[in-house]
């Protein structure tokens, strides 16, 4: 493998409009299943958008107001599912697509979930702890009529914590005046979460990436893989592949990334991740932009950052022949159509990283009954849960002659309508 890709000039970055692309990849699924007109109406509007503004004190003394939001796509086949993000770029748009997302990711993965997510306008990085825990225990009160473990249950996303899902049940609970452990997964072990959660989107990822091996009949040891995207996905799918004999060559965050043509250990990275606060520098490593990484001549790019990365402008410089969305919505629309006409095998983010979502299930179960599981157990039941999606999107994919996306597409949207018909409009 070269050492380094040539260097170019980026192309400048444009902002994904990602409401646009979750209303396009609906409608050309609609077209393909022969959704009637009406439940596309139904399927393309969330059943609720809600606003609201978040004050808080700062440690300074200043009182800074943030917007927040909370969007249910579809509650047909049962309550609300989602994690909450805080992040600059939050827009009421991206929480819309987000939600209706997830409402075909849990569909996807048989679970009795519709689809939700939420947000804050908000740059956590520059926050403290006792910040955070104020602007996460108003969000909450202000979202608190439209939460419930019946109703709709957040988790953790894009810069947020099982400890700001612990302030999230704690200030839920606070208001019922009992403990709820269900109206939220994600949480720490000590009080009510899962164990095997921290890891479940990653394992869930790997999962999908070794079945699609196994489909293309590639052999796994010593195959590149690169991640962007250090965070909690990206750091264990790069350690659980790493494990399974795979050579992890490159990896990111958003302060640029880092090529290590031989291989690197991801537990040396990580711990020099926590110490400097980026990979870049780590030892022995050459210096790759975010944007070079998804180029490098890798086997399997796992993209586990944000949105809108893989487009119609670097498309076909992808050298990895699997592609894994360890992120949601990384690859646009037009992005989908090159990679396909290339021969890329593209696992879809409503399948390749539903793992989280699917042990966030597993939680909420344990939780409504007091019962809980080993890890064992949990990683277990997250196989055979992964195993059985991926072969039910596979196999729609080789009868309709489609990609893998336009296939997840086919069954998740399918059973939500199909649940939607059977319940009828009410009133």
């Amino acid at each position: 493998m070269a050492s380094k890709i040539k260097k170019t000039a980026p192309p400048p970055i444009v902002k994904l409009d990602a409401w646009k692309v979750a209303q396009q990849q609906l409608r050309n699924v609609a077209e393909l299943i022969g959704l009637d007109e009406s439940l596309y109406g139904i399927l393309s509007t969330p059943r609720l958008c809600v606003t609201v503004s978040v004050p808080i004190r700062h440690d300074d003394g200043q009182i800074r107001v943030y917007t927040g939001y909370r969007v249910q796509h579809s509650t047909s086949r049962g309550p609300g599912k989602g994690g909450i993000r805080f992040h600059p770029d939050v827009t009421l748009d991206e929480v819309k697509a987000l939600a209706m997302w997830m409402t075909w990711k849990c569909s996807v993965m048989g679970l009795p979930y519709g689809g939700a997510k939420g947000g804050i306008t908000c740059d956590p990085k520059t926050m403290s702890m006792h910040e955070l825990e104020r602007l996460t225990r108003r969000y909450t009160s202000e979202i608190l009529p439209i939460i419930g473990p019946e109703r709709d249950i957040p988790a953790p996303d894009v810069n947020t914590t099982p400890q700001i899902m612990a302030w999230v049940m704690d200030t839920y609970s606070m208001n019922k005046g009992y403990t709820v452990p269900g109206v939220v997964t994600g949480k720490p072990v000590e009080i009510g979460g899962s164990l095997g959660r921290n890891t479940a989107t990653a394992r869930g990822l790997m999962f999908t990436v070794l079945s699609a091996m196994d489909r293309l009949g590639i052999k796994r040891n010593g195959l590149r893989v690169a991640v962007q995207g250090y965070g909690n996905a990206g750091y264990y799918v790069a350690k659980l592949l790493h494990e399974q004999g795979f050579r992890i060559v490159a990896c990111s965050t958003s302060k640029g990334g880092i090529l290590v043509e031989r291989g690197f250990d991801p537990d040396a990275v990580q711990a020099h991740y926590q110490k400097t606060g980026g990979v870049g520098g780590f030892k022995g490593a050459d210096a790759v932009t975010n944007e070079e990484l998804l180029e490098l001549d890798c086997d399997i790019l796992l993209p586990c950052a944000l949105e809108g990365q893989i487009t119609d402008k670097n498309a076909d410089r992808i050298k990895a022949r699997i592609v894994g969305e360890g992120a949601n919505g990384p690859t646009t629309p037009e992005a989908d159509a090159i990679l396909q006409g290339n021969g890329k095998f593209v696992i879809p983010d409503v399948l390749a990283n539903a793992g989280g979502v699917t042990v966030s299930y597993f939680e909420w179960v344990q939780a409504l009954q007091e019962y809980f599981w080993s890890e064992k157990e949990v990683n277990a039941k997250l196989k055979e849960l992964m195993d059985r999606a991926f072969e039910s999107v596979y196999a729609v994919s080789q009868e309709k002659k489609i990609d893998m996306r336009r296939a997840a597409y086919v069954v998740g949207v399918s059973r939500v309508a199909e649940a939607h018909r059977l319940r009828g409009l009410y009133p």
